[in-house]
């Protein structure tokens, strides 16, 4: 059998955001948790899967990785890259 594209979590430190999803995509992020855990005998709240996929996503986007290493794409600041609010 395959194993699933998302491995070990990296133990990093979070940004909050909140966002809402369509509930056949809530679904399958349960769905792809369960699958992880019978792979791999770790269970792991479906949220904390969000960001290691969307990462992945952005990896293997080979547009915006061009992109982005073309300088068209800055990746953020580091130290309060937030805007403040209005």
């Amino acid at each position: 059998m395959p194993k699933l594209r998302i491995g070990a979590l990296p133990d990093d430190k979070p940004v909050r955001v909140t966002t809402e999803l369509p509930a056949s995509v809530h679904r399958d992020l349960f769905a792809y948790a369960e699958a992880l855990a019978r792979e791999n005998g770790q269970r792991i709240d479906p949220a904390k899967l969000i960001a290691p996929m969307l990462a992945r996503f952005m990896a293997t986007d080979r547009e915006f990785m061009k992109r982005r290493r073309s300088a068209l794409l800055r990746p953020p600041e580091t130290k309060d890259s937030v805007p403040p609010r209005d």
